[in-house]
């Protein structure tokens, strides 16, 4: 046992830091959050209800309508961006020595300020922006497009916009891993190209494909601050998610309903993730 210990001494002792870092900071608040989501208040006056508040917020039409409107945004969103980051990826390899500026240029909408992309969105969509001096130019009715059903699609645009860059460059590294070896030898073999794509590069690609899902989740939840600077603590329903259920909760004092949406938010990311991870593995296997 003390050799062992010896041998992952300066590891354990590198990472300790971090670690307890990660417990004061994360793991001791959402405990915190955990107990207080279980009392009738977050003060000492708060009594034990046990799972009394859940079942309360699953009754709160609000609520409901925020988890309705992100998980919708989820299952819409996160395919749309693997695809269309894959496909680009793919086609930046084919010459991946001919496009370093492309590259670059892919990640200036993850790096662009908040305040940036949501100025850019008004002059786009805005009651004067683009789209409606194009409409009221070709006589057609404008639109408050900010404030419509159309928010919803224009939301996930701007997140695939801000955020599919940076998939790329996941992915494209993850392509530029594999032998070219491989390659020549399906072709010896007579393969073509979507048989080399079907057995060479997909099982390959599976951890880059998990790291794109990852990052691309958290990416996700970050487009609350575009959509919260744009439409407000209110915004049209259809773009009412559950970070704004949350922002809303803790401006009202509300910790009861602030704790219990950031619980089930942890579950559901937790879900995904694990469940992704789980599809991964067996797929490598």
């Amino acid at each position: 046992m003390k050799k062992r210990w010896k041998e992952y001494r300066n590891g354990w002792l590198l990472v300790a830091p971090l670690m307890i870092g990660c417990l004061l900071f994360y793991a001791v608040p959402f405990g915190m959050v955990l107990w207080y989501s279980l009392r009738s208040s977050a003060g000492r006056s708060g009594m034990f209800v046990g799972l009394t508040n859940y079942r309360e917020m699953m009754e709160n039409e609000m609520f409901r309508l925020a988890c309705s409107n992100t998980f919708r945004f989820l299952v819409i969103g996160l395919p749309l961006i693997l695809l269309l980051s894959y496909l680009i990826a793919l086609l930046l390899k084919q010459q991946a020595g001919k496009h370093m500026l492309l590259k670059s240029v892919l990640l200036f909408p993850y790096i662009m300020p908040v305040a940036g992309t949501v100025l850019l969105t008004e002059v786009v969509f805005g009651e004067t922006g683009a789209v409606n001096r194009i409409l009221q130019a070709s006589g057609l009715p404008v639109e408050k497009w900010l404030e419509s059903p159309a928010a919803f699609w224009i939301v996930i645009g701007l997140y695939l916009w801000k955020n599919a860059g940076y998939s790329v460059i996941l992915l494209l590294a993850g392509l530029m891993t594999i032998p070219e070896e491989q390659y020549a030898a399906a072709s010896l073999d007579g393969a073509g190209g979507f048989r080399k794509f079907l057995h060479i590069t997909t099982p390959q690609m599976w951890n880059s494909v998990f790291f794109a899902l990852l990052f691309s989740l958290i990416n996700a939840f970050k487009c609350f601050r575009e959509i919260f600077l744009i439409g407000g603590k209110h915004p049209n329903t259809e773009v009412y998610m559950l970070q704004h259920f949350m922002n809303n909760s803790f401006e009202n004092l509300n910790y009861n309903k602030l704790s219990v949406a950031a619980v089930l938010l942890f579950l559901a990311v937790t879900v995904v993730i694990g469940a992704a991870y789980g599809w991964v593995r067996r797929k490598e296997a």
